[in-house]
């Protein structure tokens, strides 16, 4: 008697099997992303651009490779949140934005593929969505990667619109009312030796520093426990250490801060909690019992962004 049809081995291995290599893939897949902007110069202010600061721009340096046949320029956001678009004028410039209307998994690819897009388009066009080729560039192909960014931090969208130039009535409607709720927001300039990128906000009944760490997440924690335990996890008077983000593979501790206080007044006491972190990154010695504690604790206080 032959084998039963039920038992005959399908074309492609049963369904269970099919499903766990599917899986497989697609955790690679997320693996091979979890820190996208890693390698570049300002990959702490990238995760910075890309998540919370709202208005700043930075000339980017394209790498030799690349047929620069204009500038470009990253910015946080677009009007539209769109993904690219190429500013007419006597010298056209491309615009990438980071914040965009449809992030993907993989926003170095997007980007990389944004900046390509405009090298051939025509002055006044926009990319709504960038659509990056599977195994396509990414950052690192189209930039030099250890060319810090130049930024410049603005308090409002009226960048948006070239000097001089009468903006039409719905984009001068859009950019009102961004002024009317963009908060004021600034990149704390700790010397060249500064680790990470600490951006300060001004969001009214209080101010926050915001400090994009480039160390691994698990390193960075337990450095952090090692100050709460101590009571070193805070900038001083004024300040309360809130909790941290987790984003695009990094963790970003956050300050409470006395909003009366100018972004400048911060700038020592954001040198001296450096100096302390960077001690408590040299220790290896296991974690005491309270310095355990202080990890749980501040475990339970961390946000994912994604």
């Amino acid at each position: 008697m032959g084998k039963s049809k039920r038992n005959s081995p399908k074309p492609g291995g049963n369904r269970a099997q099919r499903l766990a290599e599917r899986r497989a893939a697609l955790q690679e897949n997320e693996q091979a992303v979890a820190r996208p902007f890693q390698g570049l110069a300002g990959e702490c202010d990238l995760v910075a651009l890309r998540e919370f600061v709202p208005s700043a721009t930075a000339e980017l340096k394209l790498a030799d490779g690349v047929a620069a046949e204009r500038a470009v320029v990253l910015a946080t956001v677009l009007p539209g949140a769109v993904s690219a678009l190429v500013r007419a004028g006597d010298s056209p410039t491309g615009y990438v934005g980071v914040q965009v209307q449809t992030p993907s998994s993989d926003p170095v690819a997007d980007i990389a593929a944004s900046i390509l897009w405009t090298q051939s388009a025509d002055p006044g066009d926009s990319l709504a969505v960038a659509h990056a080729a599977p195994g396509g560039p990414t950052l690192a192909d189209v930039l030099v990667a250890d060319a810090a960014l130049e930024l410049t931090v603005h308090q409002d969208f009226d960048w948006w619109v070239p000097e001089g130039v009468q903006p039409d009535p719905q984009i001068a409607a859009t950019i009102e009312q961004a002024k009317q709720a963009i908060m004021p927001s600034d990149r704390l300039d700790l010397g060249a030796d500064a680790i990470g990128a600490p951006w300060w906000v001004d969001a009214g009944d209080k101010a926050h520093l915001r400090w994009v760490r480039p160390e691994s997440e698990d390193d960075l924690m337990l450095a952090l426990a090692r100050l709460h335990a101590a009571g070193g996890l805070h900038l001083g008077e004024g300040s309360r250490f809130a909790g941290s983000f987790r984003t695009h593979g990094l963790l970003v501790p956050v300050f409470d801060l006395d909003p009366d206080r100018h972004v400048s007044e911060w700038r020592s006491p954001a040198v001296e909690f450096g100096a302390r972190l960077a001690d408590a990154l040299a220790v290896d010695t296991p974690l005491t019992s309270e310095q355990r504690r202080s990890r749980d604790g501040l475990r339970s206080r961390q946000v994912t962004l994604r």
